[in-house]
């Protein structure tokens, strides 16, 4: 067994916006896993609120390059990494590496009949006047998803209502509001057909939510990384936005769905940009979501060879098994 880490950067095609962060390309980690004729690769963003970059991803990989080289299990290399773009970017490869040696799929091995998703497409934050220009641009896309702040998030609301009143829109605040300014802004969301407002506070400050009643389900997403933020907080949300880079790969977004379905929450499988390699491992979690994010592809310049195909509508079809899987 050899493993290959690569720092491999894709840039966006246009800069992307989000409360207190922009964005010029997405700085991914891919591993290659090579055992003889079989291949495995997965690709790993991070998380830039925790200060992830390339460099420690990569460094993190190295760390345990002997140990996965020996053959360290799946189950295994989930206590040598943290939850992170590092253990992501291994997880998945491992996991492409486990189909292609038993000449499967991963639908066989997980014993899932895989169905296309319809992603949202992302409007990163602007003008009112430019918000509404993308949503226009984006009418090939039924579900969007709008990046907003605590600066006048309702007038950008209006204005992409206006330009597509027919699509289905979901709001990320990336813990931009405060529970003054949720209370607030939640009725005009609700007049405004919003479909779920997804991570309101910053994390850390759920407990504000004790006892609200919002008017337009609440989805966490920074606030649960893991299963451990899912004990602490599930109470205060609706919708739980799991990700393969917050919580380490789709090993542990499987143990995320089974807990959330216990208890009966809705999902959302969403992403931290990256290319369809990102992608791909992430369409196995969104097979159980009411809510679909998967289109950093989208987002970049230009895509890998042989990405995912994303179609009218934002209907994306099942990962060719060359790619993963």
């Amino acid at each position: 067994m050899k493993l290959h880490v690569e720092p491999v950067s894709f840039p966006l095609e246009r800069p992307f916006v989000i409360t207190g962060y922009r964005f010029d390309s997405a700085d991914t980690v891919q591993v290659r896993l090579q055992d003889g004729e079989f291949r495995g690769r997965g690709e790993g963003m991070g998380m830039y609120y925790h200060n992830e970059t390339q460099q420690s991803m990569a460094s993190q990989l190295e760390q345990v390059a002997s140990a996965v080289e020996a053959g360290a299990s799946r189950e295994a290399v989930q206590d040598l990494l943290p939850a992170g773009g590092a253990l992501n970017a291994l997880d998945c490869a491992l996991w492409d590496l486990e189909a292609k040696r038993a000449c499967t799929s991963v639908w066989e091995l997980l014993n899932l009949r895989p169905k296309p998703l319809t992603t949202v497409c992302t409007i990163g934050i602007d003008t009112p006047e430019a918000m509404a220009e993308l949503a226009r641009q984006y009418r090939r896309y039924s579900n969007l998803k709008i990046k907003l702040s605590d600066d006048a998030p309702i007038e950008r609301l209006e204005a992409i209502r206006k330009a597509r009143p027919d699509a289905v829109l979901v709001i990320d605040v990336n813990q931009g509001w405060s529970i003054e300014q949720l209370r607030e802004y939640a009725p005009a969301a609700k007049r405004l057909g919003i479909a779920m407002i997804e991570q309101p506070l910053k994390r850390g400050e759920d407990e504000a939510l004790e006892g609200y009643v919002s008017p337009v389900p609440l989805g966490a997403d920074e606030s649960c990384l893991d299963a451990e933020d899912y004990a602490r907080v599930a109470r205060y949300y609706s919708v739980i936005n799991i990700k393969l880079d917050k919580c380490g790969g789709l090993t542990q977004a499987l143990k995320l769905v089974q807990l959330a379905q216990q208890d009966s929450k809705a999902l959302m499988v969403g992403n931290m940009t990256g290319s369809s390699l990102s992608m791909a491992p992430a369409f196995v979690v969104g097979q159980f979501c009411q809510f679909v994010d998967i289109d950093g592809a989208l987002l970049l310049a230009q895509d890998i060879d042989g990405g995912l195909d994303y179609g009218e509508g934002g209907v994306v079809g099942v990962p060719s098994p060359s790619l993963w899987g």
